[in-house]
């Protein structure tokens, strides 16, 4: 798969800009309608989402309508998964060239976080803070030094698996569970010792447990869903929310279908249902936006539905395709450039205070980091 192409198989830009002419999934979503109190609160927050991907084309520099998402999304900063669910050395390496081109092709829209400090730099400068991220593992080829080269690169979180069976652990699909592997105990360590967060969003129940007796910082549910609300393998038991706040991390919730039982498009009411459910759990400082998506809407064209059934070929023919992947990646009511805006007014509406709004916004996430980073 080309550039492009793997960014959609991997999620992070799976929701690709619209062509002049196309309608959002929901009429009037690009229009944001939310109280004054949420509006302020937005636009003084450090936004974060903990898994998303900014518009992007193969050609630069990039459209003014890309750039023009970037800018009005209120968004300060986001975590962009590279390189696919099986890329290789080689082509990493060029992902993360390309993403650096980009950079530096619009430095007064984008910005690489390679430290904590960089978060409030993003905002104070009005640019999209990008923190480099893997999933998969296919990259290190077995090799965990090789995080101490991407860490030297800016890749800054890292997975053990996807959703599949690596040699460092096992993902929620695999069959039979590993759990933590000695290659996998290594890679806890470098990463540790390197500064890179620990993402378990993919990895099984059994891995996850190992993973996070074995690290001594932190660890991370990027994005996720809350198996209490709706049983599927990419959501989360109580147990290891529960643990990962109590660990000091944070959990994520992310705006896929897998939030409801198909053939239903969840709505906003499902994903709230999950966010406050998560709160419950895990605490106030330990709840996140990771929406695992891009930052532009969901393109419903017939031209945006091919690109959706391409990447779910690829997913199914890989075997990493999850249960109940079988509607379009977004949420009714979500589906806008400022989501995060509308899910910090939803809050707000559940009488939930403006500063736990504002953690969720980012703050939880940002915090986190900077215990792992140090």
């Amino acid at each position: 798969m080309n550039r492009r192409d793997a960014i959609v198989a991997a999620g992070a830009a799976a929701l690709v800009s619209l062509a002049p002419g196309v309608a959002l999934a929901d009429s009037g979503e690009d229009a944001v309608n939310v109280s004054p109190k949420a509006r302020a609160l937005y636009a003084r927050a450090l936004v974060f989402d903990a898994n998303c991907g900014p518009p992007l084309e193969e050609t630069l520099p990039l459209p003014k309508a890309d750039l023009d998402i970037v800018r009005n999304s209120g968004v300060n900063a986001v975590k962009t998964s590279l390189a696919g669910t099986d890329a290789n050395f080689v082509d990493t390496v060029d992902e993360i060239a390309f993403f650096q081109r980009v950079i530096e092709t619009h430095p007064d829209v984008f910005m690489q976080i390679r430290e904590h400090g960089d978060f409030a730099h993003a905002k104070a400068s009005g640019r999209l803070g990008i923190l480099f991220s893997f999933e998969s593992v296919a990259m290190l080829e077995d090799k965990p030094e090789r995080i101490t080269l991407f860490r030297n690169l800016g890749v800054r979180v890292m997975q053990l698996s996807y959703n599949k069976t690596s040699p460092f652990g096992a993902g929620v699909l695999a069959d039979p569970p590993t759990g933590l592997t000695e290659l996998g105990h290594k890679a806890v360590a470098t990463m540790n010792k390197e500064g890179v967060a620990l993402d378990i969003s993919h990895a099984d129940l059994a891995t996850s447990m190992d993973a996070m007796i074995a690290s001594t910082k932190p660890v991370l549910i990027t994005h996720a869903g809350c198996e209490a609300i709706h049983k599927h393998p990419r959501n989360k038991p109580d147990t290891l929310l529960r643990a990962v706040a109590d660990k000091g991390g944070v959990c994520g919730v992310y705006d896929l279908p897998y939030l409801t039982a198909s053939p239903k498009q969840p709505a906003l009411d499902d994903y709230m249902a999950h966010m406050t459910h998560m709160l419950d759990v895990c605490g106030e400082d330990h709840v996140g936006i990771g929406s695992d998506s891009g930052l532009g809407p969901w393109d419903t064209s017939p031209a945006g539905m091919e690109a959706f059934k391409k990447m779910e070929d690829y997913r199914n023919k890989t075997g990493v395709a999850a249960p109940e992947e079988d509607r379009p990646m977004y949420v009714v009511g979500l589906n806008t450039p400022r989501r995060c805006e509308v899910i910090a007014d939803a809050l707000l509406k559940r009488g939930y205070p403006e500063r736990v709004a504002e953690k969720v916004l980012g703050r939880n996430f940002i915090e986190a980091l900077g215990r792992i980073w140090a």
